[in-house]
């Protein structure tokens, strides 16, 4: 296994197991990203059980807009965590520095802008989408709120994509971990105590990610070495700014894409009312805790692949791609049964309503059918991204948002199959986008998109 600082968490990934190291890095993300969903799941029970469902809908029916008014910030991260792991990875330590200093700049620019974007564009939004009237209120309030903690998001986002960039993935755990109690204790304080509602859960959100930020930033700053910025490193440098809105802008607009995409298909689900918004809801939040081991081991070879890419070791890149599709088999095989034999149990942790547990977990039937082709987009657009071939994440928003936008609506039009159209065009999508992302790994662009292989063209030229 690659080499390791017991002190700061740092891990080189260009020598050693490619699966051990796959598996050692991508768990610490796993937990926190199961603890994350496992919140998510403690929220939407005390809304649902002690606000009511047409809160849950309320809440539910702003995940998409949010993940639209986040995505230029998510998007700044990854671009930046690319450019950090290829210097990590090619032993290029001043530019590993420069580029956590300017990371500065870009994510304080992306935050403040889609904080003011959030927070005024939120009911406009959300009436567009047709958001019924009985939950509209609560929407907006709940998507204001957390439109003004972007900053604190964001910022958080961003320490924990330089540390995985540096193949630490323990700290951003121990933060997150702790941000999510802070969320939990707070959220029943609010809610059951206050008596404060849906603006409650989004307070809480709120604090936790001020209390994560901070604390991930001071670890950094006394424990890690990169984070010893020399004050010269600390001017702006238009090179890495720029390198990083290259890198960056493709993820962020594949994230508004596919953001706008389920914010379509939101809408779609919105015109079958309040049950099946709710039923919806339910369903997401289900789908985002079975998405997680796929999510943590594309970031696994995300920073795998951006370490070994920065080092020159292309083939080492394919022999961990081709090894990750066992580990994401194995998930899969895992998750499948209970989907397919668990729905109704699983939606009751939710809400009592009978006619939503019932839409619910036939729901789940439908798109457990899909969680493998789900699980290769991960692993594949995480490699694509390392390596630097960030233009084939816009391409992949493309294809989302055209299956997304150009599926729902009809499918749900077809009498035989109605409402259970907006689940089949889920599951078409991730079917179609992972087909597509194979073929453009099997293209080979991605061996050609090194920053660092760039910058020391630049230099001899």
């Amino acid at each position: 296994m690659g080499t390791k600082s017991m002190r700061n968490n740092i891990k080189d990934m260009t020598s050693g197991n490619p699966v051990g190291l796959l598996l050692m890095f991508s768990l610490p993300m796993l937990i926190g990203n199961i603890f994350q969903q496992f919140y998510n799941i403690i929220d939407s029970i005390i809304v649902g059980k002690y606000i009511g469902a047409d809160a849950l809908a309320a809440v539910g029916a702003t995940g998409s807009v949010q993940f639209l008014f986040f995505s230029l910030c998510n998007g700044m991260s990854a671009g930046i965590g690319i450019i950090i792991s290829q210097y990590f990875g090619a032993k290029d330590e001043e530019y590993v520095k420069r580029s956590i200093a300017n990371s500065v700049y870009v994510m304080l620019a992306a935050a403040v802008l889609m904080s003011l974007v959030g927070f005024f564009l939120s009911r406009p939004v959300l009436q567009l989408l047709g958001t019924p009237d009985n939950i509209i209120g609560d929407s907006d309030l709940f998507l204001k709120t957390t439109s003004i903690g972007i900053i604190a998001i964001a910022a958080y986002n961003c320490i924990s994509a330089i540390l995985r960039s540096l193949g630490d993935s323990v700290t951003p755990l121990i933060f997150l971990t702790a941000s999510i109690v802070v969320n939990i204790l707070l959220d029943f304080l609010f809610v059951l105590d206050f008596k404060w509602g849906v603006f409650g859960t989004a307070l809480a959100t709120i604090i936790a990610q001020v209390a994560a930020a901070l604390g991930s930033l001071a670890f950094a700053l006394v424990k890690n070495p990169h984070f010893k910025i020399p004050k010269d490193y600390l001017r702006p440098d238009i090179g890495i700014i720029q390198l990083c809105v290259k890198l960056g802008l493709p993820t962020a607009l594949q994230s508004s894409m596919i953001a706008f995409s389920c914010v379509i298909l939101q809408s779609v689900v919105n015109s079958f009312g309040s049950v099946v918004v709710a039923a919806f809801t339910v369903t997401s939040r289900i789908e985002q805790i079975v998405q997680q081991p796929y999510n943590s081991i594309g970031s696994a070879v995300s920073t795998y692949t951006g370490q070994n890419i920065g080092a020159g070791y292309i083939d080492r890149v394919r022999e961990g791609y081709r090894k990750s599709y066992i580990i994401i088999g194995i998930f899969t095989l895992c998750m499948l049964p209970m989907a397919q034999f668990l729905g109704r149990p699983i939606m009751r942790l939710f809400v009592s309503e009978a006619d939503v547990i019932e839409i619910g977990s036939t729901a789940l039937k439908i798109t457990s059918l899909c969680y493998f082709p789900l699980g290769v987009i991960y692993i594949t657009r995480g490699l694509l991204n390392g390596a630097g071939d960030t233009i084939y994440s816009f391409i992949n928003g493309i294809i989302e948002i055209t299956c997304r936008i150009g599926l729902s609506e009809p499918l749900t039009k077809i009498s035989q199959i109605g409402v259970w159209g907006i689940w089949i065009a889920t599951a078409l999508t991730w079917l179609i986008t992972g087909a597509a992302s194979v073929i453009r790994y099997l293209q080979g662009k991605w061996t050609e998109k090194s920053v660092v292989r760039q910058k020391y063209e630049q230099s001899e030229c």
